[in-house]
């Protein structure tokens, strides 16, 4: 097999803006962020104004029920069109190392590639190079297809991870970094830190980047790291943009028997990450439950079964260092509620991370409870505050060890919703690459 095919990518041809165009302007954040923030978008259009911009050619979520839609859809390819229209956009047949420097002072790296969506399968129990974090909720993909099936261009906002501790991947480019032509180097806008670009187009260091990545999945390094064998490794796991990659998937199966196997649209821009970055945090969801029942807590015991321990805390920190202190195989979570803390201790877990245990008995209790409600929040003040209210209760989860992230996903696939956030609102990727999905 071919290695591109084994690892699942390519050295993409890509458009960047001309020089000379304002890239302050040019780039904006996700289009999936600050969705319940209208008046950020309105800024973002304040700081555009007339100037070429990727703003200009994405549809921000925060609008997809507006009444316009179909009109800022149709704007938005029209936009694309325009812009090639007048020559702003060069081509470049080279990866791209990123390099952008976050609020918390950290710098997070990463490489732009063309990944092939053959690899890819967003369905569960999927088995593919290429694999879902979490479920993906089909309803989501309808309004995603409509911006996209008929636009000429693709701008990525998708972070796909690799499990790459030893760095095999980008050592040797990160070593000849001085050499690297650069591609663009700027300040982005409303306080969301710096981002610098280098072209990866030498053949060695090419060679040095797909021969890392098909090292991370060969046999024996495979099976050392995760104590698994198989023939179906997973090599990229979800980390932002799931519904997007999923969407441009969901094209990709509509038209290749149509458009020929060879066609740009069966690949999708991503950033591959290395979940090792130091700079890449994942923080845990919480979950609270509103207008709890009396019987809740007595009905996750028995769902739980007879090796579930139940540990008594004093304060909120004791029930954070007893979850913390969980030796495998056993797992915990922590109970608050207005009366006090308590630590479940699973002996005989069922799935890899105590979240996945958790989460299909409070799906099956709120199905067969509607009155009540759930929400997902951040933070140990918020759950805390939460929980404590009356007639509440919240449970508080474990972060996701890197160590244990890829194989919780080879092992009981998606993870259940909600289950970890990446980084902040303003750390999200901005989109500045471009890339032809029609001819």
């Amino acid at each position: 097999m071919p290695q591109d095919k084994q690892i699942g990518i390519k050295v993409p041809k890509l458009l960047l803006p001309k020089e000379g165009i304002d890239l302050q302007k040019w780039a904006v954040i996700a289009c999936d962020q600050f969705t319940s923030e209208p008046e950020y978008w309105q800024k973002v259009e304040e700081i555009v104004g007339d100037a070429p911009s990727t703003f200009r050619m994405i549809l921000p979520e925060v609008y997809l029920n507006a009444p316009d839609l179909t009109e800022r859809i149709k704007a938005s390819q029209e936009a694309m069109q325009s812009y090639l229209d007048k020559g702003l956009l060069e081509e470049h047949q080279a990866y791209i190392l990123v390099e952008r420097k976050l609020n918390n002072g950290k710098t997070q790296k990463g490489l732009v590639v063309a990944l092939d969506l053959e690899a890819y399968d967003y369905n569960k129990g999927s088995q593919t190079l290429v694999r879902a974090t979490e479920g993906t909720i089909l309803d989501r993909l309808p309004p995603r297809i409509k911006v996209r099936q008929d636009a000429r261009l693709e701008l990525p906002h998708i972070m796909v991870l690799y499990d790459d501790p030893e760095y095999l991947v980008l050592k040797d480019v990160l070593a000849h970094k001085a050499e690297l032509p650069k591609a663009y180097d700027f300040e982005l806008m409303e306080g969301s830190g710096h981002l610098k670009g280098y072209f990866v187009d030498d053949t060695k260091l090419v060679a040095s980047i797909e021969s890392g990545l098909a090292e991370l999945i060969a046999l024996e390094h495979y099976a050392q790291r995760y104590d698994l064998h198989g023939d179906k490794p997973l090599l990229y796991a979800m980390g932002d943009g799931n519904h997007s990659l999923a969407t441009a998937k969901a094209i990709w199966e509509k038209v290749k028997a149509e458009v020929g196997m060879d066609h740009p649209a069966r690949y999708a821009l991503v950033e591959l990450v290395n979940l090792h970055e130091d700079s890449l945090a994942f923080e845990p969801i919480h979950r609270v439950i509103f207008d709890a029942g009396a019987d809740l807590v007595g009905k996750l015991r028995d769902w739980l079964g007879p090796q579930t321990s139940v540990l008594p805390a004093e304060s909120f920190k004791q029930m954070a260092d007893l979850v913390a202190a969980a030796q495998a195989p056993h797992q915990r979570f922590g109970l608050i509620q207005p009366d006090g803390y308590q630590v479940f201790d699973l002996a005989e877990p069922k799935h890899n991370l105590p979240v996945g245990n958790l989460q299909p008995f409070l799906d099956s209790y709120l199905a067969a409870n509607p009155g009540q409600e759930i929400d997902y929040v951040h933070g140990d003040e918020v759950v805390d505050r939460l929980g404590r209210d009356a007639g509440n209760l919240a449970f508080y989860l474990p972060g996701i060890g890197k160590d244990s992230f890829f194989k919780s996903i080879i092992l009981d696939g998606a993870l259940p919703r909600k289950t970890f956030s990446m980084g902040h609102a303003k750390d999200k990727r901005f989109y500045m690459e471009c890339r032809r999905i029609k001819a």
